[in-house]
């Protein structure tokens, strides 16, 4: 497995001669930290309210628990995106998208990192797409192609630290989740060919979070009306 930052670790060669490396991983570092973040305090409030509370509070406070935890956990913790040799596994809140290369038509970023394939669009909610970090390395572009044309070309460096770096980006200035989807556009295109890559786009609804959380809300509004 590799990091947030999608470096790979070369394998033993693949039945085709070509090496073989462990799955990228993406996912929105940020998303991970504020979710964790609003578990802590939602258990602190919640546990609070459940142990100290009188009349219905302690009831309604455990019954909302489901309710605002299983949401926190399908919006922060659970996006993901794995890419293998043979297929894009998108890890969205609700729905987990698993697209062999060869029926994936494209990626691309605008303001949302969007996957076509199969026919139909789907939202890849592990890449989020930072418009400042755009701004920023355009501002880092511009400089670093100032000061190289002058005489050190330093900007350049500065350029590609000012977001950060995905392992195989083509631009290493470019804000990260449009390097992220330059690396998958490019592991489709590469990819596509292999045997293994090809079938149909499979999608599955994510029920451990759907359940609790519908569960939750049932109960939650029978304790209130109770």
């Amino acid at each position: 497995m590799t990091d947030s930052d999608g470096k790979p670790h070369q394998g033993p060669a693949a039945p085709d001669g070509e090496p073989a490396y462990a799955d990228r991983v993406y996912r929105s570092v940020p998303g991970v930290i504020s979710g964790v973040f609003l578990l802590a305090v939602a258990a602190w409030l919640i546990g609070d309210a459940a142990v100290t509370g009188t009349g219905k509070t302690p009831y309604v406070a455990l019954a909302a628990l489901p309710v605002f935890a299983f949401p926190v956990i399908a919006y922060t913790l659970r996006p993901v995106v794995r890419a293998s040799s043979s297929r894009l596994v998108v890890r969205n809140p609700w729905r987990t998208i698993t697209a062999p290369w060869a029926s994936v038509d494209a990626l691309r970023a605008g303001y949302s990192v969007e996957l076509l394939a199969g026919g139909k669009k789907y939202q890849v909610w592990a890449v989020p797409v930072s418009l400042r970090q755009r701004k920023r390395a355009t501002r880092a572009q511009s400089r670093g192609n100032a000061e190289h044309a002058s005489r050190t070309g330093l900007g350049l460096g500065l350029a590609a630290r000012t977001n950060p770096v995905v392992q195989g980006s083509p631009d290493p200035t470019r804000a990260w989740s449009d390097q992220v989807t330059d690396v998958l556009q490019e592991m489709a295109e590469r990819n596509a060919h292999r045997p293994e890559a090809a079938g149909p786009v499979e999608v599955r609804w994510c029920w451990w979070v759907i359940a609790p959380a519908l569960a939750g809300l049932v109960a939650l509004i029978a304790v209130i009306a109770a």
